[in-house]
């Protein structure tokens, strides 16, 4: 399965519905609703499978990190698209999201964040993760993402991972 295929089955094409509502939702500068817009065009590519479009989305720079378990091999900080799109192939290998709702999202100028509940199953174990919490702090410079900062239950991660 190439990983196109895989991140599109991982995130679930159901995402892009439930980013739409946040764009429209929030009186902001245009810088504000720029980033916003950058952020979730970003997601709903990442949900949909379309590298190309992610690809376009991402500075050449971009850092994307995970906080968590370090034995757990998609955490830690990603940098450039290479970088990003190994991590990805791993990710998607190992990683099934079975639950993806944004509760909340907010941008000031280049900063957007975003929060919600998420649950999902790793691949090796078939062990569920239960549903838990996220964050996202993400940053954005000139149309594309230049920093994906996410954090999650890393504790419940690591827990599913090494059942």
């Amino acid at each position: 399965m190439n990983r196109r295929t895989l991140l599109a089955s991982s995130l679930g094409g159901s995402l892009a519905l439930l980013l739409s509502g946040f764009a429209s939702a929030q009186d902001m500068d245009d810088t504000s609703r720029q980033s916003l817009d950058t952020v979730m065009a970003f997601m709903e590519a990442m949900g949909g499978g379309d590298m190309d479009k992610m690809s376009a989305l991402m500075a050449d720079d971009m850092v994307w990190h995970n906080e968590g378990d370090k034995s757990v091999p998609w955490i830690g900080p990603w940098k450039g698209k290479e970088q990003i799109f190994e991590f990805l192939g791993i990710f998607s290998k190992n990683f099934q999201t079975t639950q993806w709702e944004n509760t909340d999202a907010f941008a000031s100028a280049d900063t957007v964040a975003v929060f919600g509940r998420m649950n999902a199953i790793i691949t090796e174990s078939g062990a569920e993760t239960g549903e838990f919490s996220f964050a996202l702090r993400a940053k954005v410079r000139d149309g594309q993402v230049i920093l994906w900062h996410w954090f999650e239950d890393s504790y419940a991660i690591s827990r599913a991972f090494h059942h």
